[in-house]
């Protein structure tokens, strides 16, 4: 006899909720996925370059290093922005180091392989002993370039939503802070961390710590808790400025200026701050006087690159300048403390004593970066961590499983 529509109500509140839990712990101490990590997520990924600014004039140039990869992001001498490898095709030297101004070609330092700014290789010495060879199947590898509000993203691997379809929610968040027009305030800043990349993007993906690991941002905002995500895994939250003003004197300075300072955007903005994330591991914070962008990049299993660059308004005032030296200084106080929280959370994760734990539905963007994590890396499902050097065997077959 089938069962009431009552009946199956009753069944389903009574069967206990299924709580999403986070990865296990072994996957933050693993050796062995660090470089599966690396291939399945961050080259196939968009990754921040720099800002237009930055890349403003023909021939300017930015490198980009990454785990193993480097990347060139140059303008040439027609107006066009484009990104390559920065490695020769001869025998694999560098190109290019830091950033600047280069000449209408690039010369490899090792046998005077030339590119021009397109890349292609349009000089090679002793010509005549490359045969079957051709200069036109040889120049640096191209690779994809978009721009998103004057921040330029390079990706390694094609395919994959553009940034104006993962972006396409929030754009109309963006514009009204104008990036497009800041310049960086200083050379990034580079720590390193000693805790698993995927620490650092976990606190960055929610607002839940903020009261307890944040008091002076408690004091200074109103946190939207919660937060928001899209389905390509783009997050955010809005925070606003107290009323209420703060005890310590530069959080209340800047409660006290901000909204007058920031009279040239528009009234709902000039108080709030928005914070966003793009997977993998890109973390994007939002002021009316600046912004400033979190990339983590994995070194070890237990380590990871933070870099750090700040983008501020060009020609600012006096006045202007106070305001961002008093957010410079609540943020830096901010990152330290997220340091802090991350590597000591680092140590908890090499216990015996954990291995996984439940999330909270205000850590529902952590729940759907780890499922990414497990989509990449089908390996991170295993409860305990496989047989050493077999983690990329398990990992293959697991994706071959998934295959119809």
């Amino acid at each position: 006899m089938s069962s009431s529509p009552t009946a199956i109500r009753q069944a389903h509140d009574a069967a206990p909720a299924v709580v999403p839990r986070t990865l296990p712990a072994w996957t933050y101490r693993h050796p062995e996925l660090v470089d599966l990590e690396y291939e399945q997520l961050f080259r196939p990924s968009w990754q921040f370059a720099c800002h237009i600014s930055q890349v403003k004039n023909p021939r300017d140039f930015v490198t980009l290093d990454l785990l193993r990869d480097s990347v060139i992001v140059v303008r040439g001498d027609d107006g066009v922005l484009r990104a390559m490898m920065n490695v020769c095709r001869h025998r694999a030297s560098r190109m290019l180091d830091g950033s600047g101004t280069c000449k209408a070609r690039m010369t490899c330092r090792y046998h005077g392989w030339t590119y021009n700014l397109q890349g292609d290789l349009i000089v090679r010495p002793a010509e005549q002993t490359f045969s079957g060879a051709p200069k036109k199947e040889l120049g640096l590898r191209p690779v994809d370039l978009e721009v998103l509000c004057g921040m330029v993203f390079v990706r390694l691997v094609p395919g994959g939503p553009s940034l104006k379809e993962m972006w396409k929610d929030y754009v109309h968040m963006l514009e009204p802070y104008r990036l497009e027009e800041m310049v960086p305030l200083e050379e990034p800043s580079v720590e390193t961390w000693n805790c698993n990349w995927k620490v650092g993007v976990d606190n960055n993906l929610e607002n839940y710590h903020v009261p307890i690991g944040h008091p002076g941002y408690d004091r200074l905002l109103e946190s939207d808790i919660k937060g928001f995500i899209n389905q390509h895994g783009v997050a955010g939250s809005r925070s606003v400025l107290r009323s209420t003003p703060s005890r310590v004197w530069s959080e209340r300075m800047y409660q006290k200026m901000a909204p007058d300072l920031n009279r040239d955007l528009p009234e709902d903005v000039r108080s709030s701050w928005l914070f966003f994330t793009m997977p993998p591991n890109i973390g994007i914070d939002i002021y009316g006087d600046s912004f400033d962008l979190f990339q983590f990049m994995p070194l070890t299993a237990e380590t990871c690159t933070v870099r750090y660059p700040i983008f501020v308004r060009p020609n600012a005032s006096r006045e202007m300048k106070i305001l961002r030296y008093l957010n410079v200084r609540v943020n830096r106080q901010v990152s330290a403390e997220d340091k802090f929280l991350c590597e000591g959370l680092q140590g908890g994760l090499n216990s015996v004593g954990y291995e996984f734990g439940p999330l909270s539905s205000w850590e529902h963007c952590i729940h759907d970066f780890h499922d990414r994590v497990r989509a990449g890396c089908p390996v991170a499902t295993l409860a305990s961590a496989p047989e050493g050097g077999t983690l990329r065997q398990h990992n293959q077959a697991m994706l071959r499983a998934q295959v119809p």
